[in-house]
């Protein structure tokens, strides 16, 4: 991506990690708890989601240091009580997954656009726009604390397995560091593969 469709990345990104938190609020509220609806999160509201760091600062970090090769933002997590949920053991799962999926959907309708639409600088635009939600959805779906894929991976966890996950929970932002700058490159084939399929 040369300069300015970096920029537009970068402006992209942010309303995507905004839809995604929303789409954890509304699985929540969907499922009994409306934590997030009493915190007036559960709206598509920017100032609502804008994180300084994560939504802001964090990703053009990113996009200075690795010269635009990788980015990744985040806004507010949307808060909720996992025990006002319907279903204590898929619930927050469900919750977790809702983020992710609200990502696949949006990539899914904007590669829709760009194959009825004829190639041009416009329909470069929607791709980068399916592009920017596919990261979101398969780094998400990465299972390490506090990514969206743990709550998954917890939800399969026997209750055997209750110090495994606590232990996952206390040095998750360890682990999920070291992934981040050391093993981020593991979901590129992932997510050119995807792009590749939706784009067509």
């Amino acid at each position: 991506m040369d300069f300015t469709q970096l920029i537009f990345f970068f402006l992209i990104i942010i309303p995507s990690a905004i839809i995604h938190e929303y789409a954890h609020g509304w699985m929540a509220d969907h499922l009994g708890d409306p934590t997030a609806k009493h915190a007036g999160r559960l709206t598509l509201d920017p100032r609502a989601h804008i994180d300084l760091y994560g939504t802001i600062l964090m990703p053009l970090f990113l996009l200075l240091a690795t010269g635009g090769s990788f980015m990744f933002a985040y806004a507010k997590p949307v808060p909720y009580n996992p025990y006002n949920l319907k279903n204590r053991k898929w619930g927050p799962a469900l919750v977790g997954v809702a983020g992710p999926l609200s990502n696949l959907i949006t990539a899914i309708f904007f590669g829709f656009l760009c194959r009825l639409l004829p190639v041009s600088t416009f329909t470069g635009l929607l791709a980068i726009i399916a592009y920017a939600n596919i990261i979101l959805l398969v780094f998400n779906l990465v299972p390490i604390p506090p990514l969206d894929g743990s709550k998954i991976l917890f939800a399969l966890f026997p209750s055997s397995w209750e110090n495994v996950r606590i232990f996952l929970e206390r040095y998750g932002i360890i682990i999920f560091l070291l992934f981040v700058f050391y093993f981020s490159w593991i979901i590129t084939p992932i997510t050119s593969w995807l792009f590749r399929l939706v784009i067509g």
